[in-house]
């Protein structure tokens, strides 16, 4: 069914059409009550008879108005006219995910911005007990000013708060029969692929497919056919980030694949920590793009004390050059007049206070250590 303009939904005038999706139909409109500009979402006719595809669309509707994030789109109302079934949200003005990523590779600086406003709603929902269940590229909205919205959450599903069984907890939908693959191929995680019970670490795989695509310019997971796709996502492993994109830090690297690991149980335990870490790299990218010029990846615990040993290490090395050369200067110039200088001792080098060596001793703080040439 296709709205003309200046048709009329309810208290809603439609003005014109945005897109179209599996769920449904997506119109630009004007709430004539409160004179705003809105998105409406309408059921196809052709669907709206199936009762299955109703329920989804309806559930669409309570799990995101139960949330209040700046990262999701927010509901306003849900009605049906004349057998017709809308939602009618917030409109949001910029372009999905998927017209970015037709021009190339996401530079990293956007990209951690993307990915962690991303992060950060799914947290919010997860949080509430809401799994996406069709996270993808065209569900995500990126405004002229890189503010990020998550879109249709048509497919969400209620389930437990972390620690409950799934199979024992009131859905807002009807539940997922076994066998049965609700998502979009290429972007579901293997659990979902294969037709599992899923839970919050399913969103995490979807997200980590987006990031490593935002990152290498081509898709995890891209095949012939759905089904050969769909036997990818189950079985096999992406090709290496580094081979598409070799100047991306490794730590975030490591972010994408713990977030695409075939098992949940080695994902993210949480995905409030992914977002923390996606927040970490966005505001650190200057350094974690230094580490991966270096070569490899320092831990943060790590981190606080290598920087210290290194300078110790070249202090103490400047401090023993000194010293040889000193001695090479007074065993073969044999000059009359000693020469003192004092140079502190590196952090993490220890002598005795007092200690007194041929050719140098250590000051009675034990701070120092006296040259004597």
């Amino acid at each position: 069914m296709t709205l003309a303009a200046g048709s009329r939904l309810g208290p809603y005038e439609i003005l014109s059409p945005i897109g179209a999706g599996g769920m449904g139909e997506v119109y630009k409109a004007k709430d004539t009550r409160l004179g705003r500009e809105v998105a409406i979402k309408v059921l196809p006719e052709v669907l709206a008879s199936d009762r299955d595809r109703l329920s989804r669309f309806e559930g669409e509707a309570r799990s995101a108005s139960a949330l209040n994030h700046p990262n999701i789109v927010t509901i306003y109302d849900i009605g049906r006219t004349d057998s017709v079934s809308y939602i009618s949200m917030e409109l949001v003005a910029g372009r999905t995910l998927r017209e970015i990523l037709a021009e190339g590779p996401v530079p990293l600086k956007r990209l951690l911005s993307v990915a962690g406003q991303v992060a950060d709603g799914l947290a919010r929902a997860h949080e509430a007990g809401i799994v996406h269940r069709d996270l993808k590229p065209e569900n995500v909205m990126v405004t002229r000013d890189g503010h990020v919205k998550i879109l249709d959450f048509g497919l969400a599903k209620l389930v437990p708060q972390q620690g409950f069984d799934a199979s024992e907890f009131p859905t807002a939908i009807e539940p997922t029969r076994p066998g049965v693959v609700l998502g979009t191929v290429g972007y579901m995680s293997p659990e979902q692929a294969s037709g599992k019970p899923l839970d919050y670490r399913s969103d995490q795989f979807s997200l980590g497919s987006i990031v490593y695509e935002m990152a290498a310019g081509k898709r995890a997971f891209s095949r012939g056919t759905a089904a050969e796709t769909l036997v990818a996502v189950i079985r096999d492993e992406p090709e290496p980030l580094q081979s598409f994109a070799p100047s991306i830090p490794l730590a975030l690297r490591w972010v994408i694949e713990r977030c695409m690991a075939k098992d949940p149980q080695e994902r993210y335990a949480a995905t409030r920590d992914l977002a923390r870490d996606l927040a970490h790299l966005r505001d650190h990218a200057s350094e974690v793009s230094a580490e991966s010029v270096a070569g490899r990846v320092v831990p943060a615990r790590r981190r606080r004390w290598l920087v210290p040993a290194l300078l110790a290490g070249l202090l103490l090395a400047a401090l023993l050059a000194s010293f040889a050369a000193l001695r090479l200067r007074r065993e073969t110039a044999a000059s009359p007049n000693a020469v003192r200088f004092a140079i502190s001792i590196p952090p993490g080098t220890t002598y005795s206070p007092g200690e007194v060596s041929r050719g140098f001793s250590v000051s009675p703080d034990g701070t120092r250590v006296v040259i004597e040439a």
